[in-house]
């Protein structure tokens, strides 16, 4: 038996100790690779939900122009605002604006649904549009306008309303009824469409025309 002295015998094991670390080494982080907590599968994002994030009670949201004249005011019993839409769900709503002349347009349904800054609502159930008739020199002044519907679309800036269901036109003893709407205050351009009625009474002498 042939027996290595001291040094050669640290020569070899200092020549195999790199081998056997990286071994160790290999081993090692195999160990942990197979041991470590597997990653959680990705969990899909859900859409967001149709819930109202706050709730207003017999509120008032006013509007402003830029030189800060007021412009709309939206009243309601009850409001919900939900995030998902940046709109507001109005129970009882009751709408006043005045134009750049002046007139004022009220709107009152039993429910309405407002965008943000109230520029643009929609008016439910028994809903109505009254608007201030133009002051004409030299003339007497006319009755207003009014719009009964139960699905009334209205633009308060633009002065707009519009209705694809069935809406009544009445303006003193005037009355016109038809199956859609579109009037534009600004244009004073009234157009309604489908089955159109209407009673118009005689004009009396002297009176504004219509």
């Amino acid at each position: 038996m042939k027996v290595l002295s001291w040094p050669r015998a640290w020569e070899r094991i200092t020549l195999y100790l790199p081998l056997s670390l990286m071994g160790l080494l290999a081993l090692g982080t195999w160990w942990l690779v197979r041991n470590a907590p597997q990653a959680l599968p990705a969990q899909t994002q859900s859409a967001p939900r149709h819930e109202a994030d706050y709730y207003m009670r017999d509120f008032a949201v006013r509007s402003f122009d830029a030189e800060g004249r007021l412009q709309s005011v939206i009243k309601g019993g009850l409001a919900r605002h939900f995030p998902d839409t940046d709109t507001l769900e109005i129970e009882q709503v009751d709408i006043r604006s005045t134009g750049a002349d002046g007139r004022v347009m009220t709107a009152i349904a039993q429910r309405g649904l407002s965008n943000a800054d109230g520029s643009e609502v929609s008016l439910l159930g028994d809903a109505v549009v009254e608007r201030n008739a133009p002051a004409v020199a030299g003339q007497r002044s006319r009755p207003a306008l009014r719009l009964e519907g139960q699905a009334l679309h209205a633009w308060v800036e633009q002065e707009r309303v519009q209705s694809h269901e069935p809406v009544t036109l009445i303006q003193g003893g005037d009355r016109v009824t038809a199956d859609t709407m579109d009037y534009d205050n600004k244009s004073g351009v009234l157009k309604m469409d489908g089955n159109v009625r209407g009673l118009v009474q005689p004009r009396r002498a002297g009176a504004a025309p219509r």
